[in-house]
């Protein structure tokens, strides 16, 4: 189950993120969104989580507690809409 993770500081790395969700259970993975021009952390990422009664634990328990001097969200995260695309592009024609 992927988990969503917001309020993030910047003090917080991928394997802080990954210890602190281990107490509820295994954690496949872990990742930190990043800029993609200046490469700093945007304030949110994700950890996926094998199980669901695991993954479920480690809302419960994390949502709202403090890490690395931010106060954090935790929830299920949802699929990325269908046919979104990147952003920007030129447009129109003129003359």
């Amino acid at each position: 189950m992927n988990i969503y993770v917001g309020n993030l500081s910047r003090e917080v790395t991928e394997e802080v993120l990954r210890q602190a969700f281990e107490a509820f259970g295994q954690v496949a993975s872990t990742k930190i969104i990043t800029d993609k021009f200046s490469g700093e952390p945007r304030g949110f990422g994700f950890v996926e989580m094998p199980t669901q009664a695991e993954a479920q634990a480690a809302i419960a328990g994390m949502n709202g507690k403090e890490l690395k001097g931010g106060t954090i969200t935790v929830n299920e995260a949802r699929p990325r809409p269908e046919g979104r695309q990147g952003g920007g592009g030129r447009r129109g024609g003129g003359r």
